[in-house]
């Protein structure tokens, strides 16, 4: 062990450490023996203070910016007018269990079409990538379908779908607003997950594809076995996003009718001319995808933390 001497003349160990069974300032050794040294200690609770210092000034610009806005907002001249139109508690009262058994619509919507589209994305960006020139009608089909859907507004799609269809009178075609309106969310987001997928097959390297062949597997395992997984793998955190704004966009059914929660809001508000269940709505769906997106979130960091150390991606 190397020992040093401070300015007072007392002898420490150095950075390197003292193999004792303790610890300085009460923190344990670890199993080896290891002693953290006095400089190390100084340093970790210095930056065990910046954390407090930073955490405290955070939380004080919170609260000093909560309270302007605050300020600003109440001290509108149309504040009461608003406050009585939008923030009503005896109407949020009302709506909230009215909107909580629309939602149970939304939720069902979400978890339907979302399992569709990952199904007919897939499917498309399959088309897309497939190799050979008997293949290019596919290709061009696929290409064309995720074109016109992309760049076609899901309200059109909705409303072309939900108010056109029935207009035909096919014979065996249903007239549901909610199966209709879910077929038009499926459309519309089947086309950008497609484009997500095709993405995630495109960034697996042709070698991994040429190495299966080697190894005697056919194109279709190949793509199966060893380019579709890394594909999903690395295109987790962007498909999880898509979900997160289909779920947002399953409001847009009550267009043809169907009682989700904005439409169970919209009843109230014609009925009472106030807009507070407009607010209760949109809240709710606030508190639904919130959890979506942290989850989105610490997907997205940990597999950065699994490419930063080199892991499976």
């Amino acid at each position: 062990m190397t020992v040093t001497k401070d300015e007072s003349g007392r002898e420490g160990a150095d950075d390197k450490g003292d193999m004792s069974d303790g610890g300085e300032d009460g923190m344990p050794g670890t199993g080896d023996g290891y002693v953290p040294s006095r400089r190390r200690l100084d340093r970790e609770r210095y930056k065990r203070t910046r954390t407090r210092r930073a955490t405290a000034i955070a939380a004080l610009s919170t609260l000093v910016t909560a309270a302007f806005l605050y300020l600003i907002v109440v001290d509108a001249p149309g504040w009461p007018r608003t406050k009585e139109t939008f923030f009503n508690g005896q109407y949020a009262r009302e709506a909230f269990p009215k909107v909580l058994e629309g939602l149970w619509l939304n939720v069902r919507l979400l978890f339907v079409c979302g399992a569709a589209v990952l199904v007919l994305g897939m499917l498309i960006a399959i088309a897309r990538t497939l190799r050979g020139p008997v293949f290019f009608p596919l290709r061009v089909l696929a290409a064309a379908y995720t074109d016109f859907f992309r760049g076609l507004p899901l309200i059109i799609n909705l409303m072309i779908v939900v108010l056109g269809v029935p207009a035909l009178r096919l014979q065996g075609v249903t007239v549901d607003p909610v199966l209709l309106g879910g077929t038009a969310l499926t459309l519309t987001y089947s086309a950008y997950v497609a484009e997500v997928f095709r993405a995630g097959i495109e960034s697996v390297h042709p070698s991994q594809r040429a190495a299966a062949r080697s190894l005697g597997l056919t194109n279709r395992q190949a793509l199966r076995h060893v380019v579709l997984p890394q594909a999903v793998r690395r295109q987790v955190p962007p498909l999880l996003n898509d979900l997160v704004s289909l779920q947002k966009d399953t409001g847009l059914v009550s267009i043809g009718g169907a009682i989700d929660a904005v439409r169970a809001a919209d009843i109230i508000v014609g009925r009472s001319l106030n807009y507070t269940p407009y607010i209760v709505a949109g809240l709710v769906f606030v508190a639904l995808t919130i959890p979506m997106t942290r989850f989105t979130d610490w997907v997205t960091a940990r597999m950065d933390r699994q490419r930063a150390q080199g892991g499976s991606i």
